[in-house]
């Protein structure tokens, strides 16, 4: 009998056994960078020809992992070894498979600050940001497994007489996990185990911006028990394994975290039937967003301009949840700016295995020049620079936290996700106009209001339309099981992951129904029909 759920402990840097622990942790990592890591199908480890490296953002001469380039041949194959497994391992009870997810709980919990440290040599986190996403990949796991474990208990029917009706849900078939490198450990781990735990097998192809941490996950799995072919460790280009693995007619579903662009590239090739093919794929998609958060002049606003800086530069904006826009009410304009310019102002960029570090570098070349055009533009369209907007490419991608106030709606910056640094702000006449900016964009995903008032908080709950709403609180930090994560529009399919719905989207319900307590007469017309 479990235990009830709950969430994993951020860990507490200020106490100093827990600080040498992960000092100790990054020395670790640190000597092991560099290694090379193969292709995994059905338990064979495999290398290729071509290869390619896995770079330290903060640090981009360090080599973090190489990886192998995988063919279109081992692609096609990894999806067939993964169907093969899926005949044996969909028949493996639910208990076993929740057992599994157990042990990969207990495994993550032991080496924390291990798989922390290489996330912060891998995509540039501080301390607290790979901790936190530690602890959520630690929660995915231990809820994915007693949500499991709920799927399979029996099902409530209407009970009629004489038929003895069950509803149970079994597996998909084969799955294509697709990642995202901002959240390399929680998001990859919640997808996979989520595929896995309820009968599916998975190829599993990380970005390639995040290579190294999936490998060590994967490599934990493996010591959990997990059977080889349940999950396939694959490497490569998107466009030409990607494209592979997703077009299979042995492919089932697609389970995929990245930006709008792939998203929909993704669900429009997996809607095409291949040769062979007898379902209809799913996709699973979270696609990002532009999400803001709105400042009513009877806010708080002390804790408003926190929680806005603190959405805004969390893991240097990286995360679809940010806060990009600032909506603020105009009798609070000015001040609200000088709160947020002090704040902003105060952060720490640097090298992250600094504990004192606030932000460090973004992730490649393409996102440190386009998010430094995305600086450009706001000031070319009216935008007012109040902090940041210096960067430094020399020795990592360094980007400031940057303010652009006085931006306008429909400008450039306030419409199209920036996925760093970049926080504009945009001015509202009254509640009604922060509801429409709010809302005129493609995006859904987060959100939050700042507002002592009880009726526009009533009409935020009704009227801001994205899928998680926070009020008087950040719109970053969902927690596994408390904020069920996942948004509308183009952004995505509303997934609800780390909610009760979730493991639904990787199973389908059947219904059996037998005929039972047959009468008297039912027998006697058997006899005559014989």
């Amino acid at each position: 009998m479990q235990n009830e759920f709950r969430n994993e402990p951020f860990t507490d840097f200020s106490k100093e056994e827990n600080a040498a622990a992960m000092r100790a942790a990054i020395e670790k990592v640190r000597g092991e960078l560099g290694q090379e890591y193969p292709l995994v199908i059905g338990g064979e480890r495999i290398t290729t020809d071509k290869k390619f490296e896995s770079l330290n953002p903060a640090n981009k001469t360090q080599v973090v992992g190489r990886f192998q380039k995988a063919t279109e041949e081992l692609a096609q194959r990894s999806v067939e070894t993964a169907f093969e497994t899926f005949q044996t391992w969909r028949n493996t009870p639910a208990g076993e498979r929740a057992d599994l997810l157990f042990r990969v709980t207990a495994i993550l919990r032991e080496r924390k600050h291990e798989m922390s440290a290489w996330m912060i040599h891998e995509v540039g986190k501080s301390w607290a940001e790979a901790d936190g996403d530690t602890a959520e990949a630690i929660d995915f796991c231990d809820f994915y497994a007693r949500e499991m474990l709920r799927y399979a208990e029996g099902q409530p029917l209407t009970k009629i007489e004489g038929e003895d009706n069950r509803l149970e849900y079994i597996p998909l078939g084969v799955g294509v996990v697709i990642p995202p490198w901002n959240f390399p450990l929680a998001i990859m781990a919640g997808m996979t185990v989520a595929a896995a735990v309820t009968g599916n097998t998975v190829v599993l192809k990380p970005s390639s911006d995040a290579p190294t941490i999936a490998y060590k996950f994967f490599e934990l799995l493996e010591e959990a028990g997990m059977p080889a072919g349940v999950v396939n460790f694959m490497t490569g280009s998107g466009a030409e394994v990607g494209d592979v693995i997703v077009d299979h007619a042995k492919t089932r579903f697609i389970a995929f975290t990245g930006s709008k662009e792939i998203g929909l590239r993704i669900n429009e090739r997996a809607a095409k039937v291949s040769e062979g093919q007898i379902w209809l794929k799913r996709v699973v998609a979270e696609m990002g967003g532009k999400d803001a958060i709105i400042v009513e002049a009877d806010a708080d606003l002390e804790d408003a301009a926190t929680g806005v800086v603190q959405a805004a530069f969390g893991f240097q904006g990286q995360k679809c949840s940010a806060c990009s826009r600032a909506i603020i009410h105009t009798d609070v304009y000015d001040r609200m700016l000088g709160m947020i310019v002090e704040r902003t102002e105060k952060i720490k960029v640097g090298d992250p295995t600094d504990p004192q570090t606030n932000m460090s570098a973004v992730i490649n070349q393409k996102a440190f020049k386009t998010i430094n055009e995305y600086i450009e533009k706001g000031q070319a369209d009216g935008g007012r620079l109040l902090a940041g907007g210096g960067s430094d490419g020399e020795q990592g991608y360094f980007i400031e936290p940057t303010v652009i106030a006085d931006v306008k709606p429909g400008d450039t910056i306030e419409q199209e996700e920036i996925f760093g640094p970049v926080l504009a702000v945009i001015r509202s006449q009254d509640f009604d106009d922060a509801l429409r900016i709010v809302n005129d964009t493609e995006y859904g995903l987060t959100g939050a209001l700042y507002s002592s008032d009880p009726a526009k908080l009533e009409r935020a709950r009704r009227e801001f339309h994205v899928g998680n709403l926070y009020l008087n609180r950040k719109c970053t930090g969902a927690l596994v099981g408390v904020h069920p994560f996942g948004g509308f529009n183009m952004s995505g399919t509303d997934s609800k992951a780390g909610g009760r719905d979730y493991l639904g989207l990787f199973m389908q319900a059947k219904l059996w129904s037998e005929k039972v307590g047959a009468t008297t007469d039912t027998m006697a017309e058997k006899r005559a029909a014989i």
